[in-house]
């Protein structure tokens, strides 16, 4: 007679004895879910007295159901009551207030620390370590705290399919950075003394992995400083906007005086020369074009006649024909220049009146 199987359609087994599945091996059993969650919970010891409640809902159920889970549920009443304990003993004596505090503190520093290349427009930071070594990572600071740098912008690079050298992005960061930090603290004046143009380079091995990034900032060498150097645009009304982007340049290229005197080099001293009385010019022009409100108007007009007086003298410096020539005609230039700049129009704007003590420099790199 040939074999069939059919359905399997009893439960073999008298009163009393526990059933048994196909081919005689007994059915699985399931895991109770109230023992493993009060389990999960005394591990965690997140919701202590949960895990306590769910360990004793589940041994009874476990019992009646004839499920596994029964060494869970104890374990996690086990964990859950030693939770329960730990957290009022902490609470009595003040423990758990510190240990949150301390790991907020954690976190924030953390939350705090970055690359300098992730470093953002406007935020301040204090670099691990000396500032004119190469610096992996700094720590982000509220502007009003002590700070050794503030950032003004960055740019990438372009132009290369290979790694340039550090002296060729140098090159390029500082005349670009200039730039930047020129728009971000019009107000010059408000930057204190011993704070200089400064930024962050590519490395020759970022470079490999794609970074093309330079970050520039204004930072001090000597001490932090506290307070935000940005004076911009967005923080400026459009009369201090317009007075400080006329004349800023006469600033900026005084500081580009030739090391070099005439003597030495005298076709490099012309060309800044002329390049200053082109700034005198175009300052004397522009605050010619504007009309300023009534309690600025004769000390920017003040300014403006000094200008002119200035333009004069530059003239002959610019167009000498040589080094004595250029040496007659410079002190005279100088004396000419107005010192201050405009210090009562600045007032009456309601910009800083006062240089600060010292001059800017050139910038340096990291």
């Amino acid at each position: 007679m040939p074999y069939t199987a059919g359905p399997y359609t009893g439960t073999p087994g008298g009163p009393g004895m526990p059933g048994v599945g196909p081919y005689g091996q007994p059915p699985r059993r399931t895991t109770n879910g109230l023992a493993v969650a009060s389990l999960v919970s005394g591990i965690v010891c997140c919701l202590p007295p949960l895990g306590l409640v769910l360990g004793l809902l589940a041994l009874p159920r476990i019992r009646k159901r004839d499920q596994a889970g029964k060494g869970l549920a104890v374990a996690g009443i086990v964990l859950s009551a030693l939770s329960c304990l730990l957290l009022v003993v902490g609470i009595a004596t003040g423990g758990i207030s510190s240990f949150w505090g301390g790991f907020k503190e954690g976190v924030d520093e953390a939350s705090r620390s970055k690359s300098p290349f992730s470093l953002r427009t406007g935020q301040c930071f204090t670099p691990e370590g000396e500032l004119e070594q190469y610096a992996t990572d700094v720590t982000v600071v509220g502007c009003d705290r002590p700070h050794i740098g503030e950032v003004t912008g960055g740019f990438k690079v372009t132009g290369f399919d290979k790694w340039p050298g550090e002296d060729a992005i140098d090159k390029i960061a500082e005349k670009r950075c200039e730039t930047v930090n020129g728009a971000y603290a019009l107000d010059t004046w408000a930057v204190p003394a011993d704070v200089w143009l400064y930024y962050y380079l590519p490395s020759s091995q970022s470079w490999r992995l794609g970074d093309r990034t330079v970050t520039c900032a204004f930072a001090s060498e000597k001490k932090p400083f506290s307070g935000s150097v940005r004076s911009d645009a967005t923080r400026l009304t459009d009369d201090q906007e317009s007075f400080l982007k006329t004349v800023n340049p006469i600033e900026t290229v005084t500081y580009r005086e030739p090391e070099s005197d005439p003597d030495e080099d005298f076709t490099a001293n012309k060309v800044w020369a002329t390049e200053l009385l082109g700034a005198v010019n175009t300052a004397y022009t522009g605050l010619g074009k504007r009309t300023w409100p009534a309690d600025c108007a004769p000390s920017v007009a003040a300014l403006r006649k000094q200008l002119g007086a200035a333009s004069k003298q530059w003239l002959k410096l610019a167009t000498a024909p040589d080094a004595d020539a250029y040496w007659a005609a410079y002190d005279a230039a100088w004396e000419a220049l107005p010192e201050d700049l405009g210090a009562d129009a600045r007032t009456a704007l309601d910009l800083t009146g006062t240089p600060p003590v010292g001059a800017a420099g050139e910038g340096t790199s990291a």
